[in-house]
């Protein structure tokens, strides 16, 4: 959990699947609207709509957000990017990314939130964090050298990723390039975006895990939240 946090079960039920279709509804416009509307000459929002479809988005919705964002459709897309930095409890370093349309609503949303926490100044964790493209992929049947396909790649670094993965870490200009680089070898590749992975995560046991846990259970429901990323390892 070194980089960033999801809420395990989240889509097990509809009220969780609206929740994180509205999530990533944002994301599909606002990077359209940044970008384009043509995947394949916009990363950003390529990255969105391979999201999207993971998450079983129905097609009339993710083409409607991507034509939204674009301007091919009537009204407009005016969400702004937040980012706020603290602590959640024992102090483990949290930085919470937020797409909003009123930033009054989700600050005052925030500081509610991080009471069970510490809410802090811009800067005072992020420098103990790396801006880095994260590359969740799995190999292609058969033994191969993860190491040797990263330098191939072009990826900074790797580690183990969850069920089986690899999780390779690159440069943010080159998160795009070495996406595609691993699909070219013949690796699958899950999911890839922009992170911040704690320098020297926490270890945390038992109840104080679950009490961190909770806490950035209660933010991830936040509609405006979009990304939690935490120094919690494991």
């Amino acid at each position: 959990m070194g980089a960033q946090w999801k809420h395990k079960g989240r889509v097990e039920n509809a009220a969780a699947k609206g929740k994180l279709f509205t999530k990533l509804v944002k994301e599909l416009s606002i990077a359209a609207k940044a970008g384009g509307a043509d995947p394949e000459m916009n990363p950003r929002l390529r990255m969105a709509v391979e999201a999207a479809k993971k998450a079983s988005m129905p097609r009339d919705t993710l083409e409607r957000a991507i034509k939204k964002g674009a301007g091919l459709l009537d009204g407009q897309v005016n969400y702004e990017f937040v980012t706020y930095e603290g602590f959640a409890p024992h102090q483990v370093p949290v930085i919470v990314e937020c797409l909003t349309e009123n930033k009054n609503r989700t600050a005052t949303n925030i500081r509610v939130l991080f009471r069970k926490g510490q809410l802090a100044t811009s800067g005072a964790v992020s420098w103990d964090f790396n801006r880095l493209g994260v590359i969740e992929a799995t190999p292609p049947e058969g033994e191969v050298d993860a190491e040797a396909v990263a330098i191939e790649a072009g990826a900074q670094d790797l580690e183990a990723g969850e069920e089986g993965a690899t999780r390779f870490l690159t440069e943010p200009t080159e998160l795009d390039a070495v996406g595609r680089a691993l699909t070219g070898m013949g690796w699958t590749v899950s999911a890839q975006n922009l992170a911040w992975v704690a320098k020297n995560p926490v270890q945390l046991e038992d109840e104080a895990r679950a009490e961190v846990e909770a806490f950035l259970g209660a933010l991830d429901e936040d509609d405006d939240v979009q990304s939690i990323f935490v120094g919690l390892k494991g």
